[in-house]
């Protein structure tokens, strides 16, 4: 049974839209009619509202922090799982048709409870990268690089899958992105 409570609260905190509920409460309307039509932090900030973007970004890594919080307090032999299902639901909410966010926030939370080295690395990462290139995306993406690598050297080999799980799935969530850097036409932050 413990295993049923871990899923439904980790699935319903992350399918929470925090991104579509802050635009609509600051008047900016359905953020899905907005730039890239995502509910994530990056697409926020295109609505020329950084309150928005950090809003929405600080709920959607508070999600995936609490979820894993709650797991380890309550359940703590089904934390992965738990990361795991409250990043599906940001990328996967019922309530919206199944059309997510990207989970990087969301991901942020789960390893800022998990594994503050871990975290630490990431937004490093994400930090420089972006100030170089200025893609959100790729900033993203080669941050789950860096990650895995460091991992590889700092700690088990099973939090280095655990971490290549996220990063495939960004792939996935990144696709249209990806398409964009490779034909020259992802749009700077």
């Amino acid at each position: 049974m413990d295993i049923a409570y871990v899923l439904f609260y980790s699935y319903i905190l992350g399918s929470i839209p925090s991104g579509l509920i802050f635009s609509k409460i600051l008047g900016y309307g359905d953020i899905r009619k907005i730039g890239s039509g995502n509910i994530g932090a990056t697409n926020a900030l295109r609505t020329g509202s950084k309150l928005l973007a950090l809003l929405t970004l600080l709920s959607d890594v508070f999600k995936g922090s609490l979820a894993v919080f709650l797991t380890l307090k309550f359940y703590p032999e089904y934390y992965y799982l738990s990361s795991i299902i409250v990043y599906l639901g940001h990328i996967f909410p019922v309530w919206l048709n199944f059309k997510g966010g990207k989970g990087v926030a969301t991901f942020i939370g789960i390893i800022l409870v998990l594994n503050q080295v871990a975290f630490g690395i990431f937004i490093i990462s994400w930090l420089l990268i972006s100030k170089l290139f200025k893609i959100s995306s790729l900033s993203a993406l080669l941050s789950f690089v860096i990650l895995i690598i460091a991992s590889l050297l700092l700690f088990k080999m099973e939090e280095a899958i655990f971490y290549f799980f996220f990063f495939v799935f960004s792939i996935f969530t990144h696709k249209e992105n990806i398409a964009r850097l490779v034909s020259g036409k992802e749009k700077k932050l």
